[in-house]
């Protein structure tokens, strides 16, 4: 089932206050569900809820630096290796 963003603020919160078993069977959801909400809070950040459309973003700026340069190491191994691709095709022409 689909929860809304409001929906799920509001289930958090309640958790907060009373605790997770007693929200989740006041609210009629399932327990893994609403601590997994409460799971990705506290790894992602408040105002992140998985379903809810949004990429799932670190709001701490170093886990986000740190993906970035992971990227761009990648793409850097990528060019290194058409580089080292081109050298080899070139130096075998080269010997004929």
């Amino acid at each position: 089932m689909q929860y809304d963003k409001s929906f799920k603020e509001e289930a958090l919160k309640l958790s907060d206050e009373i605790g997770v078993k007693a929200a989740a069977a006041q609210l009629g959801i399932p327990y893994n569900t609403l601590s997994g909400w409460r799971n990705n809070r506290k790894k992602f950040g408040p105002g992140f809820y998985c379903g809810s459309g949004h990429k799932r973003m670190s709001a701490d700026p170093i886990g986000q630096k740190i993906r970035e340069l992971e990227k761009e190491n990648a793409e850097l191994k990528h060019a290194n290796e058409i580089l080292q691709e081109a050298l080899g095709f070139f130096a075998q022409r080269r010997k004929k």
